[in-house]
Parts: structure tokens; C-alpha cells; sequence
């Protein structure tokens, strides 16, 4: 699957970033752009990353959500596959991102 990044309308001052494919350092940046323009958009109270189709993640897209978990508004929309999970518990930050059951769900949080 080819990497992709898609920035959903925002609604209710909630953006959903879609992650599709296999991330790692060579394919991140159109990630990191789109985490770099919701950090510092001070109207959005709510940032969205849905990883449900994410194939493949590597230390890079554990950095782009460290960066998000920072500005108190990061809810990771899953399900997680697999390898992100396993990625989150060898880290450790699995137990303090917090996880929605798909994009409306962590929309209301």
C-alpha cells in the first residue's frame, strides 16, 4: 500500500489526520507536515491521528505523536494495528496516549 496522509475537514475544532501505508524515516514528511500545521493552529482543541489503515510505523511516527501528546490535544483513532501496538508497548508510550475506537469516537472526546 503507498504511503498516504489525508487532513480531513476540521469540524468542531477537531482535526483528523488519516495515515494509510508504511511510514518510516524516508516516508514521514507528508506526516510531519500535516502534525506541523495542527501544532500550531491554536483553534484546534482536538488533534485526530487515525492509524487504522497504517501498515507499517517505525520510530519516526513515534516521534510525530510524542510531538502531538505534548500539546495535551493528541487521541490516536484506531483500531491500532499490530506493529503499532508493539511499537507503543516496547516504548512505553502506549500507556499514556490516549486510544479511540475510530474516528467519530475520538472526535467526541
Amino acid at each position: 500500500m503507498e504511503t498516504q496522509v489525508r487532513v480531513l475537514p476540521d469540524v468542531d475544532d477537531v482535526r483528523v489526520i488519516v495515515c494509510a501505508g508504511e511510514f518510516d524515516f524516508d516516508t514521514v514528511g507528508p506526516l510531519r507536515t500535516a502534525t506541523d500545521q495542527a501544532v500550531v493552529d491554536p483553534g484546534l482543541r482536538r488533534i485526530v491521528v487515525d492509524v487504522a489503515q497504517l501498515t507499517f510505523a517505525d520510530s519516526s511516527v513515534l516521534n510525530q505523536l510524542m510531538r502531538l501528546l505534548r500539546t495535551g490535544r493528541l487521541v490516536v483513532a484506531g483500531p491500532l494495528p499490530p506493529q503499532l501496538v508493539r511499537l507503543l508497548d516496547i516504548t512505553g508510550v502506549g500507556s499514556v496516549i490516549t486510544v479511540a475506537n475510530g474516528v467519530e469516537a475520538a472526535r467526541s472526546l
